[in-house]
């Protein structure tokens, strides 16, 4: 059962929205990533309007075009349980077993963003951490500029 925590930077309604506990999230939902294929783990925190964090990793097929990513897993599990209002979304990724501060930053895929853009807004928080300490925050509309949403269908 997903557990309700309160936000971490003031919104101006006296919530807060805490990054770290969001990136810990994160980096708690990769442990269960299954990925012997690629061995790339991907977890994902995403934190409601509501207070609800859903948690998702990456769960691979040996035909690798069912294979599911962090971030859709958590934004699946949100929407199945009746979730459609979103304030930020983290995301942690890298290799097994290789140093991250290496390989530069992982990003939501391209297919995760469009998945984003479905249930959420422009100005929702995108974060990618290597730690709790060292990460990057962006928009939706940074990472996806043009995306086609639903908007688009009338």
């Amino acid at each position: 059962m997903n557990k309700s925590h309160y936000y971490n930077k003031d919104k101006g309604d006296g919530k807060i929205m805490d990054r770290s506990l969001l990136i810990r999230k994160a980096f708690e939902a990769m442990e269960f990533s299954y990925s012997p294929y690629s061995n790339f783990q991907v977890g994902a925190a995403l934190l409601t309007k509501s207070g609800k964090i859903y948690t998702g990793c990456n769960i691979e097929s040996v035909a690798f075009t069912p294979t599911v990513c962090g971030e859709r897993t958590a934004i699946f599990k949100a929407v199945s349980e009746g979730e459609r209002e979103f304030e930020a979304l983290v995301a942690v990724g890298g290799p097994k077993d290789k140093d991250w501060d290496e390989l530069g930053w992982s990003g939501p895929c391209g297919v995760c963003r469009q998945v984003i853009n479905e249930f959420c807004k422009g100005d929702l928080k995108i974060i990618i951490a290597k730690s709790e300490e060292v990460y990057k925050e962006f928009t939706l509309e940074e990472l996806l500029p043009y995306g086609f949403g639903p908007e688009h269908i009338g």
